[in-house]
């Protein structure tokens, strides 16, 4: 009786959650005059020339999901090969002093980055790491840190410490502990961390947008700002629809790739027994 009373709650909150999309959607699937015209028959009001506009311009809209993927993908792997060595030493420190550290993390990750924001560019400025896809993973790789250290802190301190002792015990150094049997047992908390990593860098847009000023370079949010604010005399709502449709297709994909390992990963160690 009660699971008969949640359902219509459930629908309602898929709903809700699904409706920005489909509304994007149709608005991508519209023509611009359609947009503000309720007179057009419904079987006129549809057309594919937004993305036609999108996939053939200079450069293509192509291109701005693979800089994004490519400084995703890069601030990523950056960020967890930092992050797990340190989540495993940092889980190892005795308790009032990983608390103590644990601390200063967390309130790390709460710092508004955009108050870096003028340090970051000043930095770009003298070391030259401007219009550079791969540099600019180190910052976002710095940012994403602290909750990563978070996530796979928890993790390695949730495994069993028997388990670690064995392998001592049989003559493993730490790198074949990390490599054989911690790092696979912590995958699913790996792969959610890795996955909010991934959305922090495909999202971030203030450091995007004032080290790049190439094109052919813009990261996507950049790119769709300027679709966005191409016109003075009117909103281009179809093109830039279709770019929030491109653009979040990756990111469904990714999230349905890897959803158990992200749900695993995030409720790991919130129960016992």
């Amino acid at each position: 009786m009660k699971q008969r009373l949640l359902w219509p709650w459930i629908v309602a909150l898929i709903l809700w959650s699904v409706a920005p999309m489909l509304w994007q959607l149709l608005t991508s699937l519209t023509r611009s005059d359609a947009l503000v015209s309720t007179t057009l028959h419904w079987s006129d009001r549809w057309t594919l020339s937004h993305y036609r506009e999108l996939l053939q311009g200079d450069p293509p809209f192509w291109r701005y999901l693979l800089n994004s993927t490519l400084v995703a993908g890069g601030t990523t792997l950056l960020t967890l090969s930092l992050a797990i060595p340190g989540a495993y030493g940092l889980a190892k420190l005795p308790d009032r002093l990983r608390r103590s550290v644990r601390l200063l993390i967390g309130a790390a990750a709460l710092f508004p980055y955009v108050l870096l924001f003028l340090a970051l560019l000043e930095l770009a400025r003298q070391l030259g790491w401007g219009n550079n896809l791969l540099l600019i993973t180190i910052p976002y790789a710095a940012l994403s840190m602290p909750l990563a250290l978070l996530l796979l802190t928890a993790a390695f301190e949730g495994l069993p410490h028997d388990l670690e002792d064995a392998a001592r015990m049989e003559g493993m150094t730490v790198l074949q502990r990390l490599r054989w049997i911690l790092i696979p047992l912590i995958t699913p908390a790996s792969a959610s961390t890795a996955v909010l990593v991934f959305l922090f860098a495909w999202n971030e847009y203030p450091i995007a947008l004032t080290w790049i000023s190439r094109s052919d370079l813009l990261t996507l949010p950049v790119a769709m700002a300027r679709i966005a604010g191409s016109s003075i005399y009117a909103v281009p709502y179809g093109a830039y629809a279709a770019a929030t449709v491109l653009g979040s297709i990756p990111l469904l994909v990714l999230v349905l790739l890897f959803q158990r390992q992200i749900v695993s990963g995030l409720t790991q160690g919130a129960v016992k027994g």
